[in-house]
């Protein structure tokens, strides 16, 4: 017995050893498994990653224009955003050659804003004077439609009103005056 005693206790022992084995064998195989997980992933964005530098990398000499021509219109706009004095502006040649350029420019621009600014103003007073006659045209049409409308309900309410008396009257003819004021004033 005692033997048997002491076997049981080696046992279980050996039995709790098993256990706690099993238990730390599982939580490094949760571990492995997670590592996997992440090492998978890595490996997937990388491979994402890897197809994006082969997309892009033709575009990159396209962005470095860009880039290049972008600065090139920020200083331009930059410095144009201020009113500069005209003896500050540069001018290729005779300044006076350039300003006889600049007048015969605004004379043609004038000239053609003189002759199309009539013809807008007379489609304009034409484009007024047809809303205002279509404008009456429609208040018109509304004013009918209203008496109209006013005249269906007009008509409906006569209709039901003496299909109602119809039927009063035959339900008089069939069961009798007095039943039918039971019925009608419930």
């Amino acid at each position: 017995e005692r033997n048997l005693a002491k076997l049981e206790e080696d046992a279980e022992e050996n039995l709790l050893m098993l256990c706690e084995e099993k238990e730390r064998l599982q939580e490094k195989l949760c571990k492995l498994k997670h590592e996997l997980q992440l090492e998978e992933h890595e490996q997937a964005l990388e491979d994402a990653l890897d197809k994006q530098m082969e997309l892009l990398t033709p575009l990159v000499p396209v962005c470095e224009k860009f880039k290049e021509q972008y600065k090139t219109f920020a200083t331009s706009l930059d410095a144009t955003r201020h009113e500069l004095p005209v003896k500050n502006i540069h001018i290729e040649g005779d300044a006076l050659t350039y300003l006889d350029k600049l007048q015969k420019h605004l004379t043609v621009t004038q000239e053609l804003l003189a002759d199309i600014a009539p013809a807008c103003a007379e489609e304009n007073a034409e484009a007024c004077t047809d809303l205002k006659e279509f404008k009456k045209v429609l208040e018109e049409l509304d004013k009918e439609l209203q008496r109209g409308y006013t005249k269906v309900q007009n008509l409906s309410f006569e209709v039901s009103k003496e299909v109602s008396l119809h039927n009063q009257r035959i339900c008089e003819e069939n069961h009798g005056l007095d039943t039918v004021k039971h019925w009608y004033f419930r």
